[in-house]
């Protein structure tokens, strides 16, 4: 019998460890210190430019008039807040799997700035809603589900901070987040499953764009730039946890060497 040949393969102890040294938080600073200019001036520009040539210069919709601007705003708000629950969902399984050292920090960082872009994709649709349909708000299948996703995003906030040992709020807020992940698939193909005021989706994967590309390039620009800003404000947030923690160390190892003499 020919003998199976794992030396291509890792098994998930090798795995984790690797995972473990990729995610050291002095490899992280170090990393993240080079990065963090770049992402964010890129994101300032990208969003300059995509808002800019989208607000100012783009054409207005032959139906809808110069309110389909507001979609500048609102549809890459919309594509981050989901974007940003998927990201804490997988945060979460390498926190409960591989324990990776720098998980639950990033998980606590992304659930304000998801709830943020979360916030701003219903204010802006809110906007958006009111010439459209007549109305602030309509219980409709996918302003409803999006609404879940910013009570699932409070829900974590709230959790991970509810307990006195950080572990127990990060493993409580992480199990949130991987039962949340069903209400993502349900915001995606809402409209798609039920009759909705919202129109579907034009920009998909399957198909082309049913956009004029004279609003596409200013809308996918200005989706860039914030998913730039998106990742700057993420990584500023988990440096400052890192050296928080650092620095709380530093002080409790202090504090029981001056009990010690």
């Amino acid at each position: 019998m020919q003998s199976l040949d794992t030396s291509t393969t890792l098994p998930p102890p090798q795995i984790g460890r690797n995972l473990q040294r990729f995610a050291n938080p002095g490899q992280f600073l170090r990393l993240s210190g080079r990065l963090l200019p770049f992402v964010a001036g890129l994101g300032i520009a990208l969003t300059l430019v995509g808002l800019g040539w989208g607000l100012f210069f783009a054409p207005a919709d032959w139906q809808q008039g110069d309110a389909v601007r507001i979609m500048y705003v609102h549809v890459p708000a919309a594509w981050l807040a989901s974007f940003g629950y998927f990201s804490l969902a997988i945060c979460s399984v390498l926190s409960l799997v591989w324990r990776h050292p720098l998980a639950d920090l990033a998980a606590a960082e992304i659930g304000p700035v998801g709830a943020g872009f979360t916030a701003l994709c219903l204010a802006t649709g809110s906007l958006w809603g009111k010439p459209m349909w007549g109305a602030w708000w309509v219980w409709d299948a996918r302003l409803t589900s999006v609404l879940v996703l910013f009570f699932l995003y409070l829900g974590h906030i709230a959790l991970v901070r509810a307990f006195d040992d950080p572990q127990r709020g990060y493993r409580a807020g992480a199990i949130l987040a991987l039962i949340g992940v069903v209400n993502l698939p349900i915001i995606k193909f809402s409209v798609d499953w039920w009759n909705t005021l919202h129109q579907p989706a034009t920009i998909t994967l399957t198909g082309s764009p049913t956009m004029y590309a004279g609003m596409l390039w200013p809308l996918l620009i200005s989706a860039l730039g914030f998913s730039f800003g998106f990742a700057a404000i993420v990584i500023a947030r988990t440096r400052a946890a890192v050296m928080e923690r650092r620095i709380r160390g530093l002080l409790m190892a202090r504090a029981q060497e001056a009990d010690i003499r």
